[in-house]
């Protein structure tokens, strides 16, 4: 297996799958609960995240099939507004994008393998794992993409049966309405409906994944909007059936404001022994997430090393075309956050600066069209303008009431933007960026293709 092997079209929807289904969907119920308790709405909270994300993943698969090139939104913003807008959404990917939540994934991991074997600090079970999981993605694109789908498809068969075995082992159901009761339309449209969206946002972020290893998927202006769009279908799917059973087996009482949502319910649903033994199976489902985040996220230093002189370390790759020095340097920052940070300041951080990120990044179709209104477009966005106009409604929201409520984490997001473009000039100053990207005229433009 050699530099030209590509990843097929099932390891490209497995990342997407295994980026979003990690911490956040096992982890957020418990904050949720602090301001709403209604079973209607907190289901609606990831139907709405849900349908942002799917809106979401469809614009980056115009963008994706038109500008098929690693990055994710480096590579975008850099084609549509300019290189150092794409500089510094690069630069939040590679410090937070990717590290913080790889970084919130093994924590998670060590929490629910030390809640069933106590033995196990879980600070160093997630630093094995993260060590462990570079280490297999340094190695060959054939070995990286295997760990990847093997370990996507155990998440999924675990999810199911997770789901199924609560619902056998529950006699009772917990008495929460799951239809509208009155003062839920209130809930619905307050800050507290929207601060939870911070939360499951966070639970859905990874549907763009696939994009920054376009350039090393197989066929990836038909492949990358398939995997995309159903990855992000499958994912939305599976968190709703996950918070109503969540909803369904424990008292509401017993999960607010804590982090082990699915070692409560488990043990709710089995007793001791059982919520032990489904604590090593939740452990299991977070493999694939760092595994995910391990192969995705050093491509956007990998493209950043090719295009400024300043970072060209971060572009080596061994001989298989690996980016090893950029999978290395990620590993070792989220290794800091595990070491440093507190998760919920993680979480929100994160959440914020993503959020401003991929708000930019979809406004850009609109750009794009409009800029370039003849470039080829393999996909087009199905039902357009309304899925861009909805994420960046939903999206928008959000951000505004973050800045409202949380105005420390979102105060430090927007310093780290300012520090990337402190970084950005200064790498001009080394030595002009020699952009290896579609510039106007280096792609063919004419008639448009695709659905929509």
């Amino acid at each position: 297996m050699g530099r030209q092997s590509k990843f097929s079209a099932a390891t490209a929807a497995a990342v997407v799958v295994a980026n979003m289904i990690g911490t956040g969907v096992f982890t957020s119920l418990g904050f949720q609960l602090l301001d709403i308790q209604s079973g209607f709405v907190l289901l609606m909270l990831w139907a709405v995240g849900g349908l942002a994300a799917l809106c979401g993943a469809l614009c980056y698969a115009e963008l994706g099939a038109a500008l098929p090139r690693s990055g994710g939104e480096y590579h975008f913003l850099s084609e549509i507004y300019h290189p150092a807008v794409g500089f510094v959404s690069g630069w939040i990917s590679a410090t937070i994008g990717f590290a913080a939540p790889t970084a919130l994934a093994a924590i998670t991991f060590g929490a629910y393998l030390g809640s069933a074997v106590p033995m196990v600090p879980p600070e160093a079970s997630a630093t094995v794992l993260v060590i462990g999981l570079t280490a297999a993605h340094m190695g060959t694109r054939r070995g990286s993409g295997s760990v990847q789908r093997w370990f996507t498809g155990l998440k999924i068969a675990l999810i199911l049966g997770f789901c199924g075995a609560v619902w056998g082992a529950v006699e009772a159901p917990q008495p929460v309405a799951f239809t509208p009761v009155a003062g839920d339309g209130g809930l619905l449209l307050g800050g507290a409906f929207a601060v939870a969206l911070i939360y499951v946002n966070y639970a859905y972020t990874g549907w763009n994944a696939a994009t920054y290893l376009t350039s090393e998927v197989a066929d990836p202006q038909r492949n990358l909007p398939r995997a995309l769009a159903l990855g992000t279908g499958l994912v939305a799917g599976l968190y709703l059936l996950l918070n109503f059973t969540f909803l369904h087996a424990a008292p509401i009482d017993a999960m607010t404001g804590k982090l082990e949502i699915g070692y409560i319910v488990a043990e709710e649903a089995f007793g001791g022994t059982g919520g032990k033994a489904m604590g090593l199976v939740l452990a299991a489902l977070l493999i694939s997430t760092v595994s995910a985040m391990i192969l995705a996220g050093p491509r956007v230093m990998q493209v950043i090393g090719e295009d400024f002189p300043a970072f060209r370390a971060l572009a080596r790759t061994n001989r298989d075309g690996l980016p090893t020095v950029a999978i290395a340097t990620q590993s070792l920052m989220a290794l800091a956050f595990i070491w440093t940070a507190s998760f919920e300041s993680i979480l929100v951080f994160a959440g914020f600066s993503l959020g401003l990120s991929t708000l930019i990044t979809v406004a850009g179709v609109f750009v794009l069209r409009a800029r370039r209104p003849g470039l080829a477009r393999p996909y087009r966005v199905t039902g357009y303008p309304l899925p861009p106009l909805a994420y960046l409604a939903i999206t928008g929201w959000t951000l505004f009431y973050i800045l409202a409520e949380r105005p420390q984490e979102a105060g430090l997001s927007l310093a780290l933007i300012l520090v990337g473009a402190a970084f950005y000039w200064l790498s001009n100053r080394v030595k002009q960026p020699t952009r290896r990207g579609f510039r106007d005229g280096q792609q063919q433009e004419g008639e448009h293709g695709g659905v929509g």
